[in-house]
């Protein structure tokens, strides 16, 4: 038991500053917690947005699909017959998963000119 008075104002000031901190470490401890559940909401929201197919040219926007064209802001400008997103992430899924069964390494994306100038994409392996 502390009897001296001043002993007792350092004791409660030492105790009101454990309690300060504590109160800061709880409350920086709950502003992790809400952007740890802000980004694990953004992450949610892009996997439910996941309907775009990524330009694997550019790998940084999304292609535009539309009934008789493929495009990207990269400059990608494909003609097609009858192409949906669901069969253009089919094809592009089914090829990389193809070559992933034989090669380890990434396969690159690029459009190329093909006879009476249609453009066509093509994967290739630097393997």
């Amino acid at each position: 038991m502390v009897e001296d008075p001043d002993e007792l104002a350092v004791l409660e000031e030492i105790q009101h500053e454990l309690v300060l901190q504590e109160q800061s470490v709880i409350e920086e401890y709950e502003r992790s917690l809400q952007f740890d559940e802000e980004c694990l909401n953004a992450m949610l929201d892009g996997l439910e947005a996941s309907d775009k197919i990524i330009c694997p040219v550019c790998r940084k926007n999304n292609l535009t699909v539309k009934n008789h064209l493929v495009l990207c802001q990269c400059g990608l400008y494909i003609t097609t017959q009858d192409m949906t997103e669901e069969k253009l992430r089919s094809l592009l899924e089914n090829t990389i998963t193809e070559h992933s069964y034989r090669c380890f390494h990434n396969p690159e994306f690029t459009v190329t000119s093909g006879m009476e100038e249609e453009t066509s994409l093509l994967m290739s392996c630097s393997v």
